[in-house]
């Protein structure tokens, strides 16, 4: 399957990411790479009640697509990218790690993931 191997080149071209995790529309985790911490499961399925949330909200009033979302919080940083048939991705990173990096190599795995699905 390549989606790990996916996940895994994210998590290491990231310095301090903490995990990466692939989700299906129902918040079920397909794949993790990272520290295998529930943590990352729990805040991939709540992301996702986001997502879908700020997806209904943009379709409502035709407002476009979505291509990221980022959420900073004191223990770090969570970016939430959204995949072909409601799969999406999710990188956290630890409160000092620099958010360009991350967003930069998770779209990188957005587009490679969209290829796969």
């Amino acid at each position: 399957m390549p989606y790990q191997r996916l996940l895994d080149r994210l998590m290491s071209s990231v310095e301090g990411a903490l995990g990466a995790v692939l989700l299906d529309s129902e918040g079920e985790v397909v794949v993790e790479a990272g520290a295998r911490d529930f943590r990352h499961r729990l805040i991939g399925a709540y992301q996702g009640i986001a997502l879908a949330t700020v997806q209904r909200t943009l379709a409502r009033y035709a407002a476009g697509g979505i291509r990221f979302v980022l959420c900073r919080y004191a223990w770090g940083s969570v970016i939430l990218r959204p995949l072909r048939d409601g799969y999406y991705l999710i990188l956290s990173l630890a409160p000092e790690v620099p958010i360009g990096p991350g967003l930069h190599e998770s779209a990188r795995t957005q587009v490679a993931m969209d290829e796969e699905l």
